[in-house]
């Protein structure tokens, strides 16, 4: 393949070209720089933003590393100590610093003579930095950041025996597709009584991180950590009100459909009552979809149907692939879940996930390449900032690979058949990502606002909010604990504080991607990479209109979205 995307790292123009960071102390001259150094005109102020921007990028990329390391093997010791030293020793002077900066930047006089694209989507970002930063809170991230590792070792140790073999939960959820219904059971049983073993020392790890977050919060002069985290994610473009109105139109459009699914599974499967245990296999009793067999099966069929939906989407992936820049397989000591980390300085990501073979896993794979797409179209952006866009807007990116790339799916089926239940068994899965993005939200609202409650209110809220968005048609008799305790395996809630109501928003730009794909899938494609290639230099709801989509969460809009899934699965369904 001849590749027209530059792999080369930008040449360094502040840093020396050999710089290494060490210590502290090692990169503490280049900020003193930053600091100390006059700005006489508009041309000094750019150079400035630019030299910040690299210092940052490869901060950024270092600390990436180190983190990557340590989610690959979390019971290397080594690995694990060199990530708790960028933490503690590095981590709390470039938040002081990065507040001196934002200050110097925000006193130049010559702001308004930056007139390329972004700027001001920059400069609005520090503004808002600048009014919430305490230097008395960067001690307790610090701690936050501890406790997120202590929650990721804990949840990374998590394992079962199956047949006289140690699984990861990930590698035992495979069974849940099994036909055999008893064995089922018998997995789902190991795997949730596993996770509670473990949930009075979960419990106690995110009551001391909701009473750090908290204390952030008054320190910063706001009522409770809800209102710090919207201001600290940079909200610009909606409200928690906006929230709670998506919670309520997710709750009146999609858990009756959630409602007539489950009762379709709980016919087709002939059984008196729909268990947990029954919701991920196939309804009409076929074995589960193996769409690939291994992590490396699993790239070359992804790359394949990229490089089917667009060349340049293809030659991503196939760079990524010669960089070494993916750990897909599943394995004991390896932390849960999958992400994509942008390396800000070389330009391409890495990604990570826990492949266990099954469909979810083509998902992820799917997920993950699309914000991998969206990194490297921005990687030549001027700034780190421009390149540092907002969950609402990447996960539009993840969220619409998904679907834009369905029609390439028989890279991973021999027959139609299974392409067929493939879609479908996404499309449904859709339909119930939306009442758990607002079950999340809901819950992590609950707690921040109300931040001296005990486990036992924790538990009953939990319980209160899970239900109004679940169906009410599965049976949970006697698994009550499981379900009290359900939440613990959202590790959004445990690191990642209100990053979730933007998988919500994110969905549904991406059906609206997936729409107009339909309708024309050259202008839906253009669209789509038109959005991602503003990064963050234009508003949320300009990048949406670029991929030419509203960005709307309103019922009537959910209604209309959801009508449209619902008439592409009844056509597969045919």
């Amino acid at each position: 393949m001849t590749k027209t995307i530059n792999i080369n790292p930008p040449v360094r123009k502040f840093l020396a070209a050999d710089f290494q960071l060490s210590t502290w102390e090692s990169v503490k001259p280049l900020f003193d720089n930053l600091v100390e150094r006059s700005i006489n005109d508009v041309d000094d102020l750019r150079k400035f933003f630019t030299d910040r921007s690299e210092l940052e990028s490869y901060l950024s990329e270092n600390f990436a590393w180190r983190y990557i390391k340590m989610t690959c093997d979390t019971g290397d010791k080594e690995i694990k100590a060199h990530f708790d030293q960028f933490v503690t020793e590095i981590q709390p002077h470039l938040a002081e610093y990065d507040d001196v900066l934002n200050k110097k930047t925000l006193e130049s006089p010559f702001l308004d003579e930056l007139t390329e694209t972004g700027f001001d989507i920059t400069i609005r970002g520090m503004k808002k930095s600048t009014e919430i930063f305490r230097n008395e809170n960067i001690a307790l991230f610090t701690e936050i950041q501890n406790l997120s590792s202590q929650y990721q070792a804990t949840v990374g140790a998590m394992t079962v025996e199956l047949d006289g073999q140690t699984k990861t939960l990930q590698q035992a959820g495979v069974f849940l597709e099994n036909t055999d219904r008893a064995l089922r059971e018998s997995v789902y049983r190991k795997i949730q009584e596993r996770r509670f073993q473990d949930h009075e020392k979960m419990d106690e790890i995110f009551n001391k991180l909701t009473a750090l977050r908290h204390q952030i919060a008054l320190n910063a002069g706001f009522e409770n950590y809800r209102d710090y985290s919207f201001a600290a994610l940079k909200r610009f473009d909606y409200t928690p009100a906006d929230c709670f109105n998506f919670h309520e139109a997710v709750a009146e459009t999609i858990v009756p459909i959630l409602n007539n699914v489950a009762t379709e599974r709980k016919n087709a499967l002939q059984v008196s009552e729909l268990r947990p245990w029954d919701k991920s296999v196939d309804a009409k009793g076929r074995a589960a979809l193996h769409p690939f067999n291994g992590g490396e099966d699993l790239l070359n069929k992804t790359i394949e149907c990229f490089t089917q939906l667009d060349p340049f989407l293809g030659e991503c992936l196939s760079i990524m692939k010669e960089m070494g820049r993916l750990d897909l397989e599943s394995r004991v000591g390896k932390a849960p879940g999958g992400y994509n980390y942008p390396l800000e300085e070389t330009g391409f990501p890495f990604i990570f996930m826990n492949a266990s073979s099954l469909m979810r896993d083509v998902i992820t794979m799917l997920h993950e390449g699309g914000h991998a797409v969206h990194s490297i179209v921005t990687k030549d952006l001027m700034l780190n900032t421009f390149r540092n866009f907002p969950s609402e807007v990447a996960e539009l990116a993840s969220m619409s690979m998904e679907l834009i790339s369905m029609d390439f799916w028989n890279v991973y089926f021999d027959n139609e058949e299974e392409l067929k239940r493939a879609k479908i068994q996404h499309l449904e899965d859709i339909l119930s990502t939306l009442p758990w993005v607002a079950t999340v939200d809901k819950f992590q609202h609950w707690i921040y606002e109300n931040p001296t409650h005990s486990v036992e209110e924790r538990t009953a809220a939990w319980i209160n909010i899970y239900e109004k968005f679940a169906d009410s048609v599965t049976d949970w008799s006697g698994l009550e604990n499981y379900k009290s305790w359900m939440w613990h395996r959202q590790l959004h809630i445990f690191e990642l504080p209100f990053y979730y109501i933007e998988y919500g928003i994110a969905q549904l730009g991406a059906i609206g991607v997936w729409k107009n794909y339909k309708e024309n899938p050259q202008k839906g494609l253009e669209g789509y990479l038109n959005a991602l290639k503003l990064g963050y230099t234009k508003p949320m709801k300009e990048i949406y209109a670029a991929a030419n989509i509203p960005f709307d969460f309103s019922k009537e809009h959910i209604a209309s979205l959801m009508n449209f899934v619902q008439a592409e699965l009844a056509i597969l369904k045919k």
